[in-house]
């Protein structure tokens, strides 16, 4: 199969996944919506978990390098954590099929994802140390930081994507983005 066909497949997947789930997704539905041939198809992939998988990571490691790209844009510790919250809403609107699938559909035992999340992780928690140490933002844990950050705009988007609510605004962006500021930012966000 050619990349071509690889990325036919993860485009289908994403479809169908959404509307689906993986469970609900047949390898023959997966198949036909991609165009590729069964030998096509398990060149690349040995079912429809693998199919999930790859389309997790990728997924994750677009989300990924667009965060670590939009926190280091900013020198100042407030204006990274308000824009880190303004992108992570601005993501699920623009993307909101994978933001839809990443929160329902997360691969068990991914060494590939596992090793993505490692590199992300390394490289926030650096940026996070540097800041806390001149006193900027709180010196909490990752885990507590990343709730406390993106908790709130993770659950208003969730809410928004699964039509319990309208689409986020900049008014809800702009007060969680004050929120997450007070939650983290160093001498209790003031």
């Amino acid at each position: 199969m050619s990349e071509a066909g690889r990325e036919r497949v993860l485009r289908a997947a994403l479809e169908l996944f959404g509307q689906d789930g993986v469970a609900g997704t047949t390898l023959s539905a997966l198949r036909t919506a991609s165009g590729v041939s069964v030998g096509s198809f398990y060149h690349h992939f040995a079912g429809k978990e693998q199919v999930a998988e790859a389309l997790f990571v990728e997924s994750i490691a677009m989300y990924q390098e667009a965060f670590l790209a939009e926190l280091k844009a900013h020198d100042d510790a407030r204006e990274a954590v308000s824009s880190a919250v303004a992108f992570h809403v601005r993501c699920c609107r623009e993307h909101p099929g994978r933001a839809r699938f990443m929160f329902t559909e997360r691969p068990a035992g991914s060494e590939a994802l596992a090793e993505r999340n490692r590199a992300f992780f390394r490289e926030v928690r650096s940026w996070w140390r540097v800041q806390a140490r001149h006193g900027a933002l709180a010196d909490v844990d990752a885990v507590t930081a990343f709730v406390l950050w993106l908790g709130p705009a993770q659950e208003l988007c969730r809410l928004w994507l699964n039509g319990q609510s309208p689409e986020p605004d900049a008014g809800q962006v702009a007060i969680l983005s004050e929120a997450a500021w007070r939650s983290v930012g160093g001498n209790h966000g003031d």
